[in-house]
Order: C-alpha cells, then sequence, then structure tokens
C-alpha cells in the first residue's frame, strides 16, 4: 500500500488563484463559433454564447489568456476597436486563416466581465514592439485625457479596463514564431517595452517570455540570457508544455507529469541563477501561460489553405487517459505552488479544450473538463509537501517514474483535499492518507474518474467520462482508498 503522511509545518506555499486560469486565442473555433456566436439561441446582446459562459464558469477559470498565443506576433491590436462595420479584415499568418476583427480587446473584456474572470493581456513584440505595447497600455488603462484613453471612451467605453497582468510577446524563439529573435535580440527589445510600460503604470505585472518547451535547443540559456536583461523589470517568466500519448505507450503518456517537474525545476534554477549572480532581493516566479495535451499531428495534418473564418483547427476529442495526465499536470503545477504563480490550460473552447460546441448548437464537457473544475472547486489554499511512499515502475520516455502521484492542499483546522493519480495501466493501487499532526478526521468523501477502456470519449450526446464517487475509509487519523488503474481521484477529509 502506498503512504502519504501529511505535516502541517511542512508548507510549500499558498495556491495563486490565478493558476487555475486559461487562454483563448484567435485560432480556430475558440472566439468564433466558441465564445463568440451572435445568432446562437443561447447569445446575449453582445454575442456571447451563454451555454458556453455558464460552462466557463462552471470550470472555475479565474484568468484568461489573449489574444494568443502565435496570433499575436503579428496582431494589430487597433483593427480590433471602433465600430465592428468599420474594422478591417486580415490574413493571419499563424494560423492561415481570415481574421474578421468583430471580436477585439472590448469585447473580449465585456466577455471577462460575464464570464467573472481577470484578463491577461499579451503584446505583439513579433513584427511591432514598444510603441505598440504603450498604445494599447494607454487605450485600456489609463482613465482619459490622451488620445487613446478617450478614443476608448468614444468607443463607449468610459471607465478602463484596469489589466494587471501583461505578456510581453509570445513563444519568440520558436521558428514558427512572426519576428523570431535572439534571446540577446528578445531581452532587448523586452527590456525596453517594460520599461517603457513601467513609465505608464509601475505597478504592472509582465511576464518575459520563456522557452517554448523543455525540449527546445536553448532552454535554460534562453531563459538565463532573457533574465539577464530584463530581471529588474519582469515579474515572471513564462513556461509552456504539451503533452500526447506516442506510439501507444500510455505509460509513459501517464508519467507526462514527471517532464513538467523537471521543467518547472529547470526554469526555477535559471531564474535563481541570474537573481543570485546580481544580489537581487526579488524573485522571478513562473507562468506556466500554456499547458494541455495536444496531439499535435492532428493539427499539423489539418488542411488549412484559402484563409478561411474560423476554420475548424486542434479540435482534439480528450479521452479518459487525457483526462488524468491534465489532472496529474495540475498536480505538478500545485506541488510547485511557491514558485507558479499563474497558469492557463490551453484553450478554453473547441481548440484543443476542455469545452466543445457545435455552431449554432449544443456545448458540452470533454473529459479535461472534469480535473480542471474540480480542482478548482475544492483545493484548499494552502499546499502541502507531499512524499508519496509507494511503488514505482519504469517508463521509456521518463526513466523511473512514482506509480501514485499526489499532492495534499490544507485549509487550516478545517479541511483536507488530497488529488491523487494512478499512473499504472492495469492495476489498481491502495492509498492510505495520514493525516498526523493535522487533526482528527470527522468525514470524508472521494470522487474519481476512472473506466474500463482509457480511450473513451465524452461526445454531445454522452458524457461518459464523468465523475463518480469512489469508497474511502477513515482510520483513526488515516484515509484509505483503491486507486483504478488509469485514474485520478480527489479525496476531501473534514477534520474534526
Amino acid at each position: 500500500m502506498a503512504t502519504i503522511v501529511l505535516d502541517p509545518a511542512a508548507r510549500v506555499g499558498e495556491i495563486h488563484r490565478r493558476v487555475f486560469g486559461s487562454f483563448v486565442e484567435h485560432m480556430g473555433r475558440a472566439v468564433y463559433g466558441g465564445i463568440y456566436e451572435p445568432g446562437h439561441p443561447t447569445a446575449d446582446e453582445n454575442g456571447f454564447r451563454g451555454d458556453v459562459l455558464a460552462l466557463a464558469r462552471e470550470l472555475g477559470v479565474t484568468t484568461v489568456r489573449y489574444p494568443g498565443g502565435n496570433f499575436v506576433s503579428s496582431y494589430r491590436w487597433e483593427d480590433g476597436v471602433g465600430p465592428v462595420e468599420d474594422r478591417p479584415r486580415r490574413l493571419d499568418l499563424a494560423w492561415r486563416s481570415l481574421e474578421t476583427n468583430a471580436v477585439g480587446t472590448n469585447e473580449f473584456m465585456r466577455w471577462c466581465a460575464s464570464a467573472g474572470v481577470e484578463p491577461m493581456m499579451a503584446v505583439n513584440i513579433g513584427t511591432r514592439g514598444t510603441e505598440a505595447a504603450v498604445d494599447l497600455l494607454e487605450y485600456c488603462n489609463h482613465p482619459g485625457g490622451t488620445a487613446l484613453s478617450d478614443l476608448r471612451r468614444s468607443h463607449g467605453v468610459e471607465k478602463p479596463h484596469d489589466v494587471r497582468l501583461w505578456c510581453l510577446g509570445n513563444e519568440m524563439d520558436g521558428p514558427w514564431q512572426i519576428g523570431q529573435m535572439t534571446a540577446d535580440q528578445y531581452g532587448r527589445a523586452a527590456l525596453d517595452m517594460a520599461r517603457a510600460m513601467r513609465r505608464v503604470d509601475p505597478t504592472l505585472e509582465l511576464v518575459a517570455v520563456g522557452s517554448s518547451g523543455r525540449a527546445m535547443p536553448t532552454f535554460g540559456t534562453w531563459e538565463r540570457t532573457v533574465l539577464g536583461h530584463t530581471y529588474e523589470e519582469v515579474d515572471l517568466i513564462s513556461a509552456h508544455a504539451y503533452y500526447e500519448e506516442k506510439d501507444g505507450d500510455l505509460a509513459s503518456f501517464l508519467a507526462s507529469g514527471a517532464d513538467m517537474d523537471a521543467f518547472i525545476d529547470g526554469v526555477v534554477a535559471a531564474a535563481d541563477e541570474v537573481g543570485a549572480a546580481k544580489g537581487a532581493s526579488k524573485r522571478i516566479d513562473i507562468s506556466f501561460d500554456e499547458w494541455n495535451v495536444w496531439y499535435l499531428q492532428n493539427t499539423m495534418d489539418a488542411d488549412v489553405s484559402g484563409f478561411p473564418v474560423a476554420p475548424p483547427l486542434a479540435e482534439d476529442d480528450y479521452t479518459l487517459a487525457d483526462a488524468v495526465v491534465v489532472g496529474d499536470l495540475l498536480v505538478t503545477l500545485l506541488r510547485h505552488a511557491d514558485r507558479v504563480k499563474a497558469a492557463c490550460l490551453a484553450q478554453l473552447v473547441n481548440v484543443i479544450a476542455p469545452i466543445r460546441t457545435e455552431t449554432g448548437g449544443r456545448a458540452w464537457r470533454q473529459s479535461t473538463f472534469h480535473p480542471f473544475a474540480l480542482t478548482a472547486r475544492h483545493a484548499q489554499p494552502l499546499v502541502l509537501r507531499t512524499e508519496v511512499d509507494g511503488p514505482r515502475h519504469e517508463t521509456a520516455a521518463h526513466g523511473e517514474v512514482a506509480t501514485i502521484d499526489a499532492v495534499a492542499t490544507w485549509d487550516e483546522a478545517r479541511a483536507v483535499t488530497v488529488i491523487a493519480v494512478n499512473r499504472d495501466v492495469a492495476n489498481p493501487q491502495p492509498l492510505r492518507v495520514e493525516l498526523g499532526a493535522l487533526g482528527k478526521a470527522a468525514s470524508a468523501t472521494a470522487t474519481v474518474l476512472a473506466g474500463d477502456d482509457p480511450h473513451t470519449v465524452n461526445t454531445a450526446d454522452d458524457e461518459r467520462v464523468a465523475p463518480r464517487d469512489l469508497p474511502v475509509t477513515l482510520d483513526g487519523d488515516a484515509a484509505e482508498i483503491t486507486l483504478p488503474p488509469v485514474s485520478w481521484a480527489m479525496i476531501r477529509v473534514e477534520l474534526a
């Protein structure tokens, strides 16, 4: 039996609610046919789908990054403001689509207000730069009395949007990115942009672009170089990671969290090395502002030609196994609560998303919806260091990994929530959670995502992957459950 012994003194840190963020990019049907569809039976007066808004609220999303992603690196923000009928139609080079600009900054801000989420804005450092970023900041945040703030007011938005969190570009090390840069080029450009934006508002929170992935040949070196330039002016550095089951290797796929763990440790080490060399008193934290399961080959194989408007793109059908991995990646993010201060499940609707829609029709929950929603709803505010004393096994991609991965969160003197994943592809695994000095258990419940076929998917007609109760036994100061193979579970213990 695997065992977890919890200690109230072994505190990792408090969970920042921005960790439960998501992402809406002008890609595929994320915007048009996703959050926005005038004429849909549930659409409000702004054209936002009410069924999608309801599911976004149920998902528990706290922050949404916008407008990209790769899209932002050739985006002209001015195209998306003012009367919709006057807005230009542009070729989007990132996703080879036609952008109508029917949705832009003010529409997105209205959607955020309706959904009850905080906006996280990305600016174009690929084909634009400091001037455009400062102009957008003035348009969004300055109260009035200037050309751009008064322009916003003339567009019907009297009060400033007061956007606090800004991303200085996106994946600028990637050869797929419009305006790709070297680390030195990007670091210098981001420093100039950050300094100028802080002259408008020194209280902004700024995110520098990190490596696009742990497998990038410049990983580590990129972070050190970029932060060597920007350390004093930024607050966070980004990390992006996507995972998929390859060649039928389910065991390696289920252990994807081990790679994310190593990724976060590497970014922290690089950031702290720069901070130490500078003798800095501040610390750079991580914005893991793109993460998910993504079957990239499906996207690369998509036939997108002729620059269509909002073509179906990257609409992966997620399985039970995908949901277990998404739940485990959340475990990893929470385990690093001391350094991961923001994170965005990419994306929210249709594009590699927990929510899917039919144009003019239904919206439904994909399998990956459930671990995110339950974690966002029930994770307690404080993360405890969680060591699982239990079996380990070998994987082809990640070497030896823990068979059960878990994290414990605690609301002092009230409740404990333990999230656990069984990475074993064939065997159930018993787990005992000892509360130790946390106190006695008054009651306990458990919820599980599991099934006979790890490749089961949900459809609009049949939500076959959904949470169900899991038997849990209380034994004094311990709770015991048995995790089915390929499963994600949440144990909630009320303390006496």
